[in-house]
């Protein structure tokens, strides 16, 4: 999902064509010498996970998750259709997800704006073992659904996140989520996620900007908002999971490129979450004065989160929780 071969290939390409040029006080900008065009997710006919029915979360826990990171998670995914109990609403999760209601269907329905956890459910024995195919997450969703452990749901996303060691084919190298749908039967399709924590694998690749990626610009890493790398990390894949599988849930949706590898709401928008960012820079973010951790976003709680900018189809641009 949030492929560190693209932020890659990005900043290769941007040392190669664009000119950096820094400036004092509210922090460092990208210009270039020639303007790109704007960046365009075509629509693809396809439907949507639409309103004004909530979209439901369905979370299975593969392996040891502590009691403090799975608050972290959930209060994030609820966070982001809360109305309620945030301090900032114009710098909130919600606000950020708002811009998937402007993803519309072929009759003019927007994505919902309501999104709840449906349920969740721990497989802290490790079923399946520690090494899993990418063709397995669908088995554990399958076998949570024959268990009854979720109800069979096709408004629902269900969510596997995989603790820090449960290694996952591709996992690192090029992926650090991804999101599919389940063929239930001719008239049945389930949708369904996977995001990884990288806090011990590979922090560099899916938890950036909260430490020093393996290649490319060497800036400091960040200091997470709720003090865990890897979790920290997973909620801004979790946040391109989760808003991929709205936006284009069946790969008819909205997204650029090929549909075997789309560019989607928000990794399109890769390596973003600030105004000024480019690649090796996060963006000028808001930095909490007691932890000095980094962030954008504020969530149910009290929590403060770092989420990535999503493309937004009204203006054709990345825009973050602070634009």
């Amino acid at each position: 999902m949030e492929s560190f071969m693209r932020f890659l290939l990005l900043f290769l390409c941007s040392s190669l064509a664009l000119p950096l040029a820094f400036s004092s006080g509210q922090g460092r900008k990208l210009s270039a010498l020639v303007p790109s065009a704007p960046l365009v997710l075509q629509y693809h006919k396809g439907p949507l996970l639409t309103g004004p029915a909530s979209i439901n979360v369905y979370i299975l826990w593969y392996g040891k998750f502590s009691p403090s990171q799975k608050a972290t998670i959930t209060d994030f995914i609820s966070s982001l259709g809360a109305t309620k109990a945030i301090p900032n609403r114009q710098q909130s999760v919600s606000s950020w997800w708002a811009t998937t209601q402007r993803y519309t269907d072929s009759t003019r329905k927007g994505v919902s704006g309501a999104v709840k956890i449906g349920g969740q459910a721990s497989d802290d024995l490790y079923s399946l073992g520690k090494n899993l195919k990418r063709s397995q997450m669908a088995d554990l969703v399958k076998g949570a659904l024959a268990k009854r452990l979720f109800p069979t749901d096709s408004r629902g996303v269900y969510l596997v996140l995989t603790a820090d060691d449960v290694y996952v084919e591709r996992f690192c190298m090029n992926s650090c989520g991804f999101h599919d749908s389940i063929p239930l039967s001719k008239r049945s399709t389930i949708l369904f996620g996977w995001v990884g924590n990288s806090g011990v694998q590979c922090p560099g690749q899916c938890a950036w900007p909260f430490a020093a990626p393996l290649y490319g610009p060497t800036t400091p890493p960040l200091i997470p908002p709720n003090g865990d790398v890897g979790v920290d990390g997973m909620i801004i894949n979790i946040a391109a999971v989760v808003a991929g599988t709205a936006t284009n849930p069946f790969n008819s949706g909205y997204y650029q490129g090929s549909a075997l590898a789309p560019q989607e709401a928000v990794t399109a928008c890769s390596g973003i979450f600030g105004k000024g960012a480019y690649p090796g820079y996060a963006g000028d973010l808001l930095v909490d004065k007691r932890s000095k951790a980094s962030y954008n976003a504020y969530g149910i709680n009290n929590r403060e989160f770092l989420v990535p900018a999503m493309w937004n189809p009204s203006t054709l641009q990345c825009k973050t929780s602070l634009s």
